[in-house]
């Protein structure tokens, strides 16, 4: 992790967290591992389960 030197808030923790396992998530699409069915779906749970609906629509331009 590239914030090892640093403490992170509960907060910061929990967007770590989620950013990757979305990435992880995004690396079995591209690799075909996973249909965009599967994807929109786990990254759907994963979003409701984690809280991150807000920190997404934030994300958003």
């Amino acid at each position: 992790m590239e914030n090892e030197n640093k403490e992170l808030s509960p907060e910061e923790k929990k967007i770590e967290l989620y950013l990757s396992q979305k990435k992880l998530l995004d690396t079995f699409l591209s690799s075909g591992a996973i249909s965009k069915e599967q994807y929109q779906k786990s990254l759907c749970g994963l979003t409701e389960k984690m809280g991150m609906e807000a920190f997404l629509k934030s994300e958003k331009p």
